[in-house]
């Protein structure tokens, strides 16, 4: 098969169109840029130190389940757990019915430096998960764990598991050595005591990691896709906001940063049952409630491999994974998934709750 022949008048005649089209897009990129969406209603109602704890106002008839505490990554903001109305994972939790609460982990700064997984784990999250028990009257709640926040809900669970009813996972790594890990073979040769030596990892350097992954379709096809494309004034707002949320990373403190990865992604000691939080090894062999495994098939950050070996590791009986066919991303934004997540996790739980 041959090549098409070069013809530098079409390719110059197709830059000067291309040109003219991101010529036109600047202006309607600085009115979309102006408007910001609207959240749905929360409450601050517990805080300790940086991190929040939200109630979000219902909008449907209540289910009689227990309430579903989420708990996001700290390297990204939760903010893409409700991006837009109809890019809403929590709105969609909250149509079906749920009384849905939200760990807000804050903004590290230098005065976080020394903090650990011992006082995410056993101090702020199992904070919030008292103060909810508390305002409920209740032994134990519901637990939705999100990326870096579902390795966190898997440690919570396994030393503090009387306060958990049910636990669902969503793209959340739990063996950090497969092969399709790129994030794994990133970190792999890192010297991560030097980097927490000098103080907080920024959050530029994890999105740079990130971009890496997948450099031309994350990096630039996107930019060259909107162009192309003439979107909407809706579209270019919800691009926007996309872009805010990727680029708006926390810094990581220094010493849960090395430990995060030393631990996980270059020792793999969650699955090995070596992990070590406050003194206590974290067995995954210690979670007997439900478990609701819910994973994105095109994950290139958390690949299905990284997820799906925690059917082997947990002692539960009643154990269900779950397949959507998105991204990683598109777990929180996709049509595809706020068609069929929110209710999945909402029928998943009725079917399991107390009286």
């Amino acid at each position: 098969m041959t090549s098409p022949p070069f013809d530098p008048a079409q390719i110059t005649a197709e830059l000067v169109e291309f040109a003219q089209r991101a010529a036109l897009l600047l202006p309607q990129l600085r009115a979309a840029g102006s408007h910001a969406a609207d959240g749905a209603g929360r409450d601050e109602v517990w805080r300790c130190d940086k991190v929040r704890l939200y109630r979000y106002r219902p909008i449907a008839q209540p289910a009689r389940v227990p309430p579903l505490l989420l708990v996001f990554a700290l390297v990204n903001r939760p903010d893409i757990l409700d991006l837009t109305p109809d890019r809403s994972l929590i709105r969609g939790l909250l149509g079906a019915g749920l009384d849905v609460y939200l760990v807000d982990w804050g903004r590290p700064d230098g005065a976080d430096r020394d903090l650990r997984l011992v006082d995410y784990i056993d101090g702020y999250l199992d904070g919030a998960v008292r103060e909810v028990l508390a305002t409920h009257g209740i032994p134990a709640l519901n637990l939705l764990g999100i990326c870096q926040g579902g390795t966190f809900s898997l440690c919570y669970t396994a030393l503090h598991g009387a306060r958990v009813r049910n636990l669902v996972t969503m793209v959340t790594p739990v063996d950090f050595k497969t092969p399709e890990n790129l994030l794994s073979r990133w970190a792999a040769d890192l010297d991560v005591d030097l980097m927490a030596a000098n103080g907080n990892i920024p959050g530029q350097v994890l999105n740079q990691a990130y971009l890496a992954l997948q450099p031309f379709r994350l990096a630039q096809q996107k930019y060259v896709d909107l162009v192309r494309n003439g979107p909407s004034a809706a579209q270019l707002a919800d691009f926007l906001r996309m872009e805010r949320w990727i680029f708006d990373s926390p810094e990581l403190p220094a010493e849960l940063f090395r430990e995060f990865v030393k631990g996980l992604y270059q020792e793999n000691r969650l699955v090995a049952g070596t992990l070590d939080i406050g003194g206590r090894k974290v067995s995954l062999q210690a979670i007997t409630q439900p478990v609701l495994n819910i994973f994105a098939t095109q994950d290139h950050i958390v690949p299905p491999s990284a997820s799906l070996p925690l059917a082997r590791h947990v002692a539960t009986r009643d154990y269900t994974a779950m397949p959507v066919d998105v991204g990683h991303i598109g777990m929180y934004v996709s049509s595809r998934a706020r068609g069929t997540v929110p209710a999945a996790i909402a029928a998943w739980l009725a079917a399991r709750a107390v009286d």
